[in-house]
């Protein structure tokens, strides 16, 4: 049995997967995943949600984004098998508002509209677990830091601007996945 189980690991070079967790949002994504070593791949995950959400005829509801985030990884064993660290910078453009409940941690997201930039640094941790010759499924949450910029609106349509915020440091997780994963070669 360990040995159909090594034989995956060590043959896998390329793999394709999706993010579960942003298809709840109705986020389009794919992230795409080579092996350049015994125990290190690279990857770049795409999101998409060019959607707007219908909400009370008055509110401006928004989940849009197009986020771009490469990884490095390291396999504790073997490429695509096991525990895994990664080093992810990313990129996303997002259009967010009218969404959440008023006094939610998020309830901010009820009564604006965020439009902006994000840029991050982050780190994860994971793990991959190998189905078949050609299917698995992974697991990943990062944290790191993000400097933001955007304009923030009334979240009803046609809402009135409100600041311009030039540049804010957080603190916040960088990365959280459930990933499908289909090994091509």
């Amino acid at each position: 049995m360990a040995v159909g189980v090594s034989f995956f690991s060590y043959g896998q070079t390329v793999a394709v997967k999706t993010n579960a967790l942003l298809w709840t949002t109705g986020s389009l994504n794919v992230e795409p995943e080579l092996r350049v070593g015994q125990r290190s791949t690279v990857s770049l995950a795409l999101s998409w949600n060019p959607f707007t959400m219908n909400g009370a005829e008055d509110v401006n509801m928004k989940w849009k984004h197009f986020i771009v985030q490469p990884e490095y990884r390291y396999w504790f064993c073997h490429a695509f098998s096991g525990h895994f660290i990664g080093i992810h910078p990313g990129y996303a453009h997002y259009n967010v508002g009218g969404v959440g409940v008023r006094n939610d941690l998020f309830g901010r997201f009820s009564r604006s509209r965020y439009q902006g930039d994000i840029v991050s640094l982050g780190v994860g941790y994971g793990f991959h677990w190998i189905l078949s010759p050609h299917f698995s499924m992974e697991a990943e949450a990062g944290i790191g830091v993000a400097c933001t910029w955007y304009d923030r609106y009334c979240h009803k349509v046609c809402g009135s601007f409100y600041e311009h915020v030039a540049a804010k440091w957080l603190f916040v997780p960088t990365k959280l996945s459930v990933s499908f994963i289909y090994v091509i070669k």
